[in-house]
């Protein structure tokens, strides 16, 4: 992501396992050590902030302009809620995005006329061919579940039904010993998000599988040949909200959206520990004899997001930590590559919502040039904290310092490029409710810039904004507007969702903000 930046590794997990005084010392390292952008993919479930060694160590670092970059975990929808919700911090979901490991299925060998040809996923590791095997396919065989009959069955390419239990399917074919190959079905489009296949399979649709179906039929001698180590790009509509992300709003902190956005981060090839385990075929382990691997995670989302970060710190030394992560967040890109809303894999491919992807898939180049930015310094994290019900003990446990107090303000409405609102479905059912933001941004385009206000309303959810425009004279100039927002409270627990965008009357920027109203259970 930024190929000139140099890299400076802390170690603070150890044999002994990951303790909080060794994440709290190595960041405090790098903060003294001068770095510009510190990127931590990992982060501690269910404590509050005091007790959070990246919260307290991220608000040094925040103090001394240094962007924190973090993951927000890997829990998906059947786990608990995002973790690294932290208000001061960039928080990064993991998209998927156009690229897939597949394996080809060619029906028929050369001697047929016209051979049919199937790409499906795979993740079997080797270089290999499976080539002019009979394909196998009976209603005795074809669930794929029983370890003694598929010993039994002749040498050949098994065809395995859509019985839902995909991994069991793989497990007991991983086991037999007389079967050249695998070809494995499944409906649900989640499942193609595979990381990992131990045995020659490839995985195909339920309508790819009629297919093959239709073919062993209709032939005499029905053979397949399958060829591994596939790479297939553009083909497929990207981004998406990877299944597996963990999902806002923050535990600590529901009043500041989160995610902020979305990156690469599913079978992303990175680097690797040198002779490290990276897969299984059989019982034979393969180790990285280049020290590089495939891996899924927000884990693998967050350096991309890093990376975005020190290029921006590179271009622009004089933005604050918020200015970079607010030009990160608002040229974000809420579509895919077909011009529709990013889905969320992990909902059925339906539209994602920001509590899944932020603002949505990080756009580098755009985020060079935002024209608008929403600041903040550390008071004002400090009234934040100072309206969430902290001792006062607690809040200097945070920021390590003497010189905050809470006698210059108190509140929940901090400078950030989105605007949450919540209610309780179980209490305030058919009530209207009214939320009330004030927001500050710098220009940090040319002078002479006006913008005008663009609101698109959530679904049954009034959105006033005034002023409806913004003259800035100057660089570095600021304005201020405000923001009501009226709800139903509903008793569907809904999470819906729309945007505020300043658009310049040039039409060079557009500047966009996410707006959720959510029930409080939202996310989990």
């Amino acid at each position: 992501m930024a190929p000139r930046a140099r890299v400076a590794m802390y170690k603070v997990i150890w044999d002994e396992g990951r303790y909080a005084s060794d994440v709290l010392a190595g960041m405090d390292q790098a903060v003294a050590d001068g770095v510009d952008i510190i990127s931590i993919s990992m982060g501690f479930d269910e404590v509050p902030l005091y007790e959070d060694p990246v919260a307290i160590a991220s608000f040094g670092a925040m103090e001394k302009g240094i962007l924190v970059s973090s993951s927000a975990g890997n829990v998906g929808l059947r786990g608990g809620p995002l973790h690294n919700g932290i208000p001061w911090v960039l928080t990064v979901a993991a998209g998927n995005f156009d690229r897939t490991y597949a394996a080809s299925l060619t029906l028929g060998d050369n001697k047929e006329k016209e051979q049919h040809v199937i790409v499906g996923r795979s993740m079997f590791p080797l270089n290999a061919w499976v080539k002019d095997e009979t394909l196998i396919y009976n209603k005795t065989l074809s669930k794929c579940d029983s370890l003694k009959l598929l010993s039994e069955a002749p040498r050949g390419i098994i065809v395995c039904d859509d019985t839902g239990f995909l991994d069991d399917q793989m497990d007991v074919i991983d086991s037999v010993t007389n079967l050249a190959g695998a070809i494995f079905a499944s409906k649900d489009p989640s499942r193609f998000d595979l990381e990992s296949m131990s045995c020659p399979g490839v995985l195909i649709s339920t309508t790819e599988l009629d297919t093959i179906i239709d073919y062993i039929k209709s032939s005499d001698n029905p053979t397949a040949t399958i060829k591994f180590q596939q790479t297939v790009t553009g083909k497929e509509v990207a981004p998406s909200v990877a299944d597996y992300t963990s999902r806002g709003p923050s535990p600590n902190c529901p009043a500041v959206l989160k995610p902020d956005v979305m990156a690469p981060g599913s079978l992303v090839l990175a680097s690797w520990i040198p002779n490290g385990y990276t897969a299984t075929v059989g019982t034979n382990t393969l180790l990285s004899s280049e020290g590089f691997h495939l891996i899924s995670g927000t884990s693998m989302a967050c350096p991309h997001a890093s990376g975005v970060a020190a290029l921006l710190r590179g271009a622009h030394w004089e933005w604050s930590h918020a200015a970079i992560r607010s030009a990160m967040m608002t040229t974000a890109n809420e579509l895919d590559s077909s011009m529709m809303p990013i889905k969320d894999v992990g909902r059925n491919f339906t539209a994602a919502s920001p509590l899944a992807m932020g603002a949505g898939h990080v756009v580098p180049n755009k985020a060079m040039d935002p024209g608008l930015v929403y600041d903040a310094a550390p008071q004002d994290y400090v009234s934040l904290l100072c309206s969430m019900n902290f001792t006062r003990s607690q809040i200097m446990t945070i920021t390590r310092s003497k010189g905050y107090d809470c006698s210059e303000s108190s509140s929940l409405d901090l400078n950030y490029p989105s605007f949450v609102a919540f209610y309780d479905k179980n209490v305030t059912t058919g009530v209207m409710l009214t939320h009330r933001f004030r927001r500050v941004v710098t220009n940090v385009g040319g002078a002479g810039a006006r913008y005008e206000v663009k609101v698109v309303a959530p679904e049954g959810v009034k959105v006033a904004v005034w002023p409806k425009s913004l003259a800035f004279e100057k660089k570095n100039e600021q304005r201020d507007y405000n923001v009501e927002i009226v709800y139903p409270s509903d008793g569907k627990g809904r999470v819906l969702y729309g945007s505020i965008v300043w658009v310049e009357e040039s039409g060079k920027h557009a500047v966009r903000s996410p707006i959720v109203v959510a029930p409080t259970s939202a996310g989990k």
